[in-house]
């Protein structure tokens, strides 16, 4: 057993990301910072959480991993599967009793979100559209979680939607970008099931739908400096354009990056509203 996997399997980087973005969450909520020991709180149940779900993402795609992924901790040994389970749980279970130090209404959602990491790589990873929907939901729940943790949502929970309906269309046009993956797999993704081209009308649609719901601070009444989502919502709608274009790998690998960045910069554009 190596010691690092601990670390390598929770994939670090994106967990730290999340844990940011949940402190972001926060910050939109509320207008400012919120105390130092619920800000680390925030941080730590959002990152704990990630790394739970990575870890037991892996525990169940051993077999897949093991032809697809072989240089991550279980296909290449440094991690017994079991250990990786109880990682997991371990992981979880810290996240849930800091979640209960902030909260009751950090607390369930911290539930919720466990829950459907857990059943995501359990059973929904490989069900069509389901899956998706469940890792946009997660996305979504992550700004949301920290307006919870200070029990005011304001613009954190259009941030929260927004986040939603761009992450559904960026896991579409994943789907599209691995679509010849999938098949060898045996999966049944959307763009297998529906064909690429009816797939990208979905993702598409998605897409317009963030933009729409990125409009409703504005009638709000919230000050000049939302508009610095309006760069972003012209990237939203370029790469729904690419998508309808072109559904080839190289096409749908474009745009699901750049829906990846708009999810960032989303976040940005929020938190300047909220600051100005």
């Amino acid at each position: 057993m190596e010691l690092r996997a601990f670390v390598e399997i929770t994939r670090p980087h994106n967990c730290v990301l999340a844990g940011v973005v949940g402190v972001l969450g926060s910050v939109v909520a509320v207008g400012h910072l919120p105390d130092a020991f619920r800000t680390l709180l925030v941080f730590l149940v959002v990152t704990l959480g990630c790394a739970g779900g990575n870890t037991i993402n892996d525990y169940f795609d051993y077999e897949i991993d093991r032809i697809n992924r072989p240089e991550r901790p279980l296909p290449r040994g440094a991690m017994s599967r079991r250990t990786a389970l109880y990682y997991a749980l371990f992981l979880f279970a810290v996240g849930l009793f800091l979640a209960a130090l902030i909260n009751v209404y950090a607390q369930i959602l911290a539930v919720v979100a466990y829950v459907t990491m857990f059943l995501y790589a359990w059973k929904l990873k490989p069900m069509p559209f389901l899956g998706n929907l469940a890792v946009a939901g997660l996305t979504g729940a992550t700004p949301l979680y920290g307006a919870v943790a200070v029990g005011r949502i304001g613009l954190a929970g259009t941030l929260a939607v927004c986040a939603f309906l761009v992450n559904v269309a960026r896991e579409v046009v994943k789907d599209i970008e691995d679509f010849d993956g999938d098949i060898a797999k045996g999966a049944k993704t959307l763009p297998i099931i529906w064909g690429k081209r009816k797939a990208a009308y979905v993702g598409a649609i998605f897409a317009v739908l963030t933009v729409a719901a990125s409009f409703l601070p504005v009638k709000a009444g919230v000050g000049l400096g939302y508009y610095a989502m309006f760069p972003v919502d012209l990237i939203i709608l370029y790469a729904a354009y690419l998508i309808l274009r072109s559904q080839d790998r190289e096409t749908a690998h474009r745009s699901q990056k750049l829906l990846k960045i708009s999810i960032f910069l989303a976040v940005m554009a929020f938190l300047i509203a909220a600051l100005v």
